[in-house]
């Protein structure tokens, strides 16, 4: 008898074999290939919503990082308590903090706090600098913290006020080197407003956020008072025990804190409940809890925070469609990938499958054990991939990507399983039409005019409204409908290729050789000899081109648009712009006329304060622009800005002196300088207006009165537009300078010069800070070097002199961290899709090779050449590779022109534009020429490869396939 054991181990030894483990080490290498595919799928769309998040982030914190700490702060402020010490400041500091970081990220830099006096006063002392007589201004308050950013020069901190004394205060080095003050001074305001400087400091970093909003503290400021004259003006610190005395020095004042929030904990897919949080401590339920536990019950709360995160909010979903659209294709062309895959695996094991069902397998059974075989394959590495993707990609929010993570795993899982049952719901043979193929092709017309009537549905939808982005994201059906579109080209392409190719095999037969009508004619069928090539890979290059195409064409767009936003921004090519009363030196305007590149260039003289008499009842505000007509209507023509024809603006005076002359040559040009027009001033010169103005025009001369004097003027025609205004605020009126400076000789001066041509700004600044900049002495010599200090212009050039390019300009507009993080995104996502589409094109290659190697092998034995074997190869399948090519090329200029109009690319652009995308060549011809090229030359080594199979293997090996 045999014990339970041995009847065990005896019913072990005639079980079979467990089907995966026996699959899986029967082909490894499929399985392998299976598992990579996965992997490198998983990945990649796991990553494009991690590095959408990172990127709009990033981008965020740099646009919040740029509008610097006044707009990106909460301002507090209270009426002070001078019976409380200074560190009741602190403590309502750390309680304000501890409130508002559950609501809104907080961060230490650039943050203060502190009291400030409430009334600024002079310092009535003799013998401190007084530029124009005016005594210094005298700012103080006390500051948290100075100490830590800032290093004593001279003297000691303040320390409290002693009753009856000054008030001990410190001042920077630089204002006391600049005003004349010293440690010791006593510092008189006023009765009763008094202090002493007891300490001089130097700023550790001038430029550090925390002295950010302070009134001048680590320099003196000259200040221009509106009544006229300047005055220098800086801030003194006191103590914190000295509260009391320098509330009753000012008058009074008020506590503050400045409260910043993080720019780098700003998240892009939180900007609505930023804003909730931020509006709360505005008007809500947050300012009455801070009131509450800082225990001021008048404390206020200001911020500039809503308007910034509102403009984050448009630039953000302005971007989001092109920044959507590049991972949307990835995901499509990954998505025909593994079908792809899949059904080349099912093709590949259609014998083994249908020899199992033969042999009594169920068609449940067979499914659910390639199931177990693509689970165990695929979910370790798709596991893996996600993991490795989060870990790379860190972010705070992974939803998305675990969720895109799930289906592009349930994909590569169930591709092999359907597309198996499917197969096996055909009839045993060799491979024919499934059963009611009637009706599967009725079926397959329907679904293909389904998807029709969606694309067509969903592009009416898209030019109707335009853009119309939800605020938790980009519009669904904007990203959706290019893909769409290259489906609709794929299916149209699928039904139209065979027939081209097939028209073309019929004309190649006629030809001396066979390889182009057999490579021709094998290209028009399937590898079960349907006359219906492969559509997955048709389909996975044109969902690559069309993206990639598509795209191009967008950014494009955008720096055609951006160079015209530049140059109308700049009013040419380059320009320098100075205040009106320093006007320019000739010498200055000469040498810039001189500059290599320079094509056309002209000095214009803006004179802002020009009214014109007699317009209706009322004089009228008008801008008057003097210049030279010849160079300054190429200018205009360059930049776009109101073209004309110089003609109109030449000087009735000089061609009436110059039309009798018998001498002088019948092609010599009208001078608008000539001597003869200052003898005619009463002539009025000729005028070209805005169109505003024409309605409002008397007859005759209009007189123009100018801070200089009156100019008659005719009007000779309207311009909508100026170079030398790109933002006209008012109506506006050009002159010839000829004729206007010989009526009044100021006009003459211009204050502006503007070129078009290759002009580099590394020329142009230097030259003008050389000759541009007249020597200045005295309160002029003041007030410039004060310009230098404020002045964001390099080369130590003032503020109000600015000197300008296009490309410097363009540059600068290109420059926004939300435009470089959406291209780098979109480019990143272009590649990716030819990767992939390239990937399944070698896919296809690869399966359809053993058979191409067996007929190589047989037409080889009837005298093909080792050359026309490879020509045969090529001739098969370059076809359909570039008619899937070109097809996505012209699917790509289809869906720009028909979805171009709906995409604003103002915010991309980085100025308001009125251009939309339209189909060009060149964007559309780089990426198709480049998949092209990728795609032929992997054809083709791959068919070098398999054309040097040897004949006798293939002939031993018998035809399997």
């Amino acid at each position: 008898m045999l014990t339970h054991r041995q009847r065990g181990r005896r019913g072990d030894e005639h079980r079979p074999a467990p089907w995966v483990r026996t699959r899986l080490r029967s082909a490894r290498a499929a399985a392998a290939l299976t598992a990579v595919l996965a992997f490198v799928t998983v990945l990649t769309v796991t990553a494009l919503p991690r590095a959408t998040d990172r990127g709009a982030n990033s981008a965020l914190a740099a646009f919040a990082q740029d509008r610097g700490v006044k707009a990106t702060s909460l301002h507090l402020t209270a009426r002070p308590r001078p019976d409380t010490p200074a560190a009741d400041l602190d403590s309502a500091r750390d309680r304000l903090v501890g409130q508002i970081t559950g609501d809104l990220p907080l961060t230490r830099d650039g943050e203060h706090h502190g009291t400030r006096a409430l009334t600024d006063r002079a310092v009535l002392n003799d013998g401190y600098d007084r530029p124009g007589g005016i005594a210094p201004q005298l700012h103080l308050l006390y500051l948290q913290g100075l100490a830590g950013h800032a290093t004593l020069t001279d003297g000691a901190w303040p320390g409290p006020a002693a009753p009856g004394e000054p008030l001990p205060i410190a001042v920077s080095r630089r204002a006391a080197d600049t005003i004349g003050l010293r440690v010791g001074d006593t510092v008189d305001s006023g009765p009763a407003a008094r202090a002493r400087i007891v300490g001089l400091y130097r700023a550790d970093d001038p430029h550090d956020r925390y002295w950010q909003e302070l009134p001048c503290p680590e320099r003196a400021c000259l200040k221009t008072l509106d009544g006229g004259g300047v005055r220098w003006e800086t801030a003194g610190f006191a103590a914190g025990d000295s509260r009391p005395a320098l509330l009753a020095w000012g008058g009074g004042g008020e506590d503050f804190w400045r409260l910043p929030v993080d720019p780098h904990a700003l998240r892009a897919d939180r900007l609505a409940a930023l804003r909730s949080g931020v509006g709360s401590y505005l008007a809500g339920s947050g300012a009455v809890r801070a009131a509450e536990v800082t225990g001021r019950p008048d404390l206020t709360i200001g911020t500039l925070l809503p308007e910034v995160l509102a403009e984050a909010t448009a630039r953000h979903r302005a971007t989001a469609p092109l920044a959507a659209i590049g991972p949307a294709g990835v995901v499509g062309v990954a998505a025909v990938v593994l079908c792809l895959a899949a059904a080349l695996a099912a093709d590949r094991r259609t014998a083994e499958l249908r020899l199992l069902r033969a042999r009594g397998g169920s068609r449940a059974g067979i499914l659910l054990r390639l199931l177990g075989e693509n689970a165990v394959t695929v979910l370790p590495a798709a596991g893996a991939a996600t993991a490795l993707a989060l870990v790379l990609l860190p972010t705070p929010r992974w939803t998305a990507a675990v969720l895109v993570a799930v289906a592009g795993t349930l994909l590569a899982v169930l591709a092999l399983p359907v597309r198996v049952a499917a197969l096996l719901s055909r009839p045993p043979g060799t491979g024919g039409p499934p059963e009611g193929a009637r009706g599967s092709g009725r079926r397959r017309a329907v679904g293909e005019l389904l998807v029709l009537a969606v694309t067509g549905a969903a592009v009416a939808e898209v030019r109707r409204r335009g853009a119309a982005p939800s605020a938790s994201g980009p519009d669904p059906l904007l990203v959706t409908a290019p893909l769409l579109v290259a489906l609709s080209g794929g299916l149209l392409l699928a039904r139209i290729q065979p027939a081209v190719v097939g028209r073309l095999a019929a004309l190649a037969r006629r030809g001396r050789g066979p390889i182009a009508f057999l490579g021709l004619a094998r290209s028009a069928r399937d590898s079960g000899g349907r006359h219906r090539p492969a559509v997955l890979p048709a389909l996975a290059l044109l969902l690559a081109v069309t993206t990639a195409g598509f795209g191009a064409t967008l950014l494009d767009t955008v720096d055609g648009a951006r160079l015209r936003a530049a140059r109308t921004a700049v009013g040419g090519d380059a320009a320098v712009l100075v205040p009106q009363d320093a006007p320019l030196p000739e010498a200055f305007v000469a040498a810039a006329d001189a500059l290599p590149g320079v094509r056309a260039s002209t000095g214009v003289r803006i004179e802002r304060q020009t009214y014109l008499l007699g317009a209706g009842r009322l004089a009228v505000q008008v801008t008057l622009v003097v210049v030279e007509p010849r160079a300054y209507a190429e200018i205009a023509r360059t930049v776009g800005a109101g073209a004309f024809d110089p003609a109109v603006l030449a000087d009735p005076a000089v061609l009436a002196d110059a039309a009798p002359s018998d001498t002088a040559p019948s092609d010599a040009a009208p001078s608008d300088t000539a001597p003869s027009a200052a003898a005619r001033p009463d002539v009025p010169v000729p005028a070209l207006i805005s169109p505003g103005l024409a309605g409002q025009l008397t007859p005759g001369p209009q007189r123009l009165r100018t801070p200089g004097g009156e100019l008659l003027a005719t009007v000779v025609g309207t311009t909508p537009a100026t170079p030398a205004l790109p933002e006209a605020v008012r109506e506006f009126v050009v002159v010839p300078v000829g004729a206007a400076a010989a009526r009044l000789p100021e006009l003459a001066r211009p204050d502006n010069w503007f070129a078009v041509g290759d002009i580099d700004g590394d020329r142009l600044r230097p030259l003008f800070a050389a000759r541009g900049l007249a020597d200045a002495s005295g309160l002029a010599g003041l007030l410039r070097e004060e310009a230098r200090e404020v002045s964001e212009e390099p080369g130590g050039i003032p503020d109000g002199y600015l000197v300008r390019t296009a490309r410097e300009t363009a540059a600068a507009l290109a420059a926004d961290p939300l435009q470089h993080s959406t291209v780098r995104l979109f480019r990143s996502a272009a590649v990716a899709g030819v990767a992939f589409a390239l990937l399944a094109v070698l896919l296809t290659v690869l399966r359809a090779s053993p058979d191409r190697a067996a007929v190589l092998a047989r037409l080889r034995t009837m005298g093909l050449r080792p050359r026309e074997g490879l020509a045969l190869i090529v001739a098969e399948t370059v076809p359909q590779t570039l008619a899937a090519v070109a097809g996505g090329a012209v699917v790509a200029a289809g869906a720009v022109a028909l979805l171009g109009p709906a995409f604003d690319l103002s915010l991309l652009v980085g100025a308001p534009v009125g251009d939309r995308p339209a189909p060009s060549l060149l964007p559309v011809l780089l990426p198709t020429a480049g998949v092209a090229l990728l795609v032929c030359a992997a054809v083709v080594l791959e068919a070098a490869v398999s054309g040097r199979r040897q004949i006798a293997t293939e002939l031993r090996a018998g035809d399997r396939r």
